[in-house]
């Protein structure tokens, strides 16, 4: 059962085209292809290197596509390269990465060469714990000494 007050879109009158409208469009299309066309064949005598842009026009276009020029700027077209273009030696970006890992490298080397001459907190405390524990190896030696000079001189009391 239909609603009441609405109607669908079937059943209206159809419209159709006026054939001499249609021959008109037609004709100027096509003149607006040879038009291209002549652009493209003296563009293309003077301009062998430009292969890629023709190739790239050739292609079949779908849609709206072929009436509108449409350019979008985000749009990143693949261009290959040569390899006689390619830049081998060219300085290779690093990652953020590669970056911290390089600078943590070089701090490391820096400190560690600062700890050798001794210009760092951790290595005066270092040569200060060294300079104690040579002072007590240095009073351990002298009593060790002077007790083996008084049992050098027990004995030789001892034997007499």
């Amino acid at each position: 059962m239909p609603r009441g007050g609405k109607k669908g879109h079937k059943g209206r009158g159809k419209q159709f085209s006026n054939p001499e409208e249609i021959d008109r469009q037609m004709r100027a299309q096509r003149e607006m292809e040879e038009a291209a066309g002549a652009e493209k064949g003296s563009a293309s005598e003077s301009e062998d290197d430009s292969s890629s842009e023709d190739e790239s026009e050739n292609r079949k276009r779908s849609g709206v596509e072929g009436l509108i020029e449409i350019e979008n700027p985000n749009r990143i077209s693949q261009k290959s390269k040569k390899v006689t273009e390619l830049e081998v030696e060219a300085p290779k970006e690093l990652s953020r990465r590669e970056r911290e890992e390089i600078e943590k490298q070089k701090s490391k080397e820096r400190y560690m060469k600062l700890h050798l001459e001794g210009k760092t907190d951790q290595a005066r405390a270092d040569l200060a714990r060294l300079a104690i524990i040579k002072k007590q190896r240095e009073e351990a030696a002298k009593k060790r000494e002077e007790l083996r000079k008084e049992k050098e001189a027990e004995e030789a009391k001892g034997k007499r």
